[in-house]
């Protein structure tokens, strides 16, 4: 047993954006990409994550299965059945790292929507970045990010499948620390 404590988990976004940032139409995804998808499923399974009332409402299956569901929301009303729901963001982040705890998860992951991505962004250490080759109409956009605050450190094609609208790429980037 090592005496060295335990690193905290990672905050990390998952997005998948569009050439002009869209991120979002009308509450759901302005895309198909079931690709995608299952590389979303793959990479948040078994670690928390939070999300926007917004996205909770937007899923098609609620709570997602295999993860912790913690939904932020001003609305001290709201509930949601098979998710915690919290109304700050740092009772969010408190929640997922408690969850973390729980499960040995090395990453909470945050998946939106816009509203979550621009309050939780200072806190971000790692993105994964799904570069979606669309420009769709959209009313939620991802927040415009400092290129010299972010490095990627990997690159991987998405292989398209039958039921992916567009192509797609995943970039990883990390956060440039001083």
């Amino acid at each position: 047993m090592s005496d060295k404590p335990a690193r905290p988990p990672v905050v990390a976004f998952i997005v998948a954006v569009a050439r002009n940032g869209v991120i979002g139409r009308d509450g759901d995804l302005p895309w198909r990409l079931s690709s995608d998808l299952k590389l979303f499923r793959r990479l948040t399974m078994g670690k928390p994550i939070l999300m926007g009332r917004k996205t909770w409402a937007g899923l098609k299956k609620k709570p997602l299965d295999g993860r912790d569901n913690i939904v932020l929301t001003r609305d001290r009303t709201f509930r949601a059945e098979g998710a915690i729901v919290v109304h700050t963001l740092d009772e969010a982040l408190g929640e997922c790292r408690k969850a973390a705890a729980r499960s040995g998860a090395d990453e909470i992951m945050v998946i939106g929507g816009a509203e979550v991505y621009r309050a939780a962004l200072s806190h971000a250490e790692r993105i994964y970045w799904t570069e979606v080759d669309a420009s769709p109409e959209g009313d939620a956009l991802f927040p415009p990010l400092d290129a010299g605050a972010w490095r990627e450190i990997a690159v991987e094609e998405i292989e398209r499948g039958p039921k992916d609208e567009h192509p797609a790429r995943l970039r990883i980037l990390e956060r440039v620390r001083a």
